[in-house]
């Protein structure tokens, strides 16, 4: 019934100038244009939906590669510490291939750890770890000895 109405007296109203056939017009042409509804002409908008699609791509790839680094990062801690490896990191790893690289901090941090850990495995760093040593007296009480030993084979000695 409405249609009926909206028909005849739309026809009508139309020829006075108040018709929305305008209306209607943009309505069908933002539906199948979506460049036109963006305000750029058909080759301005596939280059804007490439462009947009690239710096995805990129932003994904970085993405990847930060979650590769930080899982390399867990490894190297997981084996310092003895601790039991994960799938995960490392199919993150793999899924960045062989790109991975530490930033350069990680890297002098893992250096430094790896320098500290080859002192605590030496003998004077097993020495220094003991609770209340102090290594300079230790020296100087060696010392000391050495110079007595050295001193009471000269008296003893006729040669010397």
């Amino acid at each position: 019934m409405a249609f009926l109405i909206k028909s005849m007296v739309g026809s009508q109203m139309k020829s006075f100038g108040f018709g929305d056939s305008g209306e209607e017009k943009k309505e069908t042409g933002d539906a199948s244009d979506p460049a036109a509804a963006q305000g750029m002409t058909r080759e301005e908008y596939e280059e804007y939906q490439r462009q947009l699609v690239e710096e995805k791509m990129e932003r994904d790839a970085k993405f990847v590669q930060r979650k590769a680094e930080r899982a390399t990062v867990r490894v190297h801690l997981r084996e310092k510490y003895r601790l039991p490896q994960s799938e995960k990191d490392d199919n993150q790893i793999q899924m960045a291939g062989d790109d991975i690289d530490l930033p350069e901090d990680l890297q002098k941090m893992v250096v430094a750890d790896q320098d500290e850990e080859e002192e605590k495995g030496s003998i004077l760093g097993q020495i220094q770890n003991i609770p209340n040593m102090d290594m300079d007296q230790i020296k100087e009480k060696a010392s000391a000895t050495f110079t007595e030993i050295k001193q009471a084979a000269e008296e003893k000695c006729n040669v010397m």
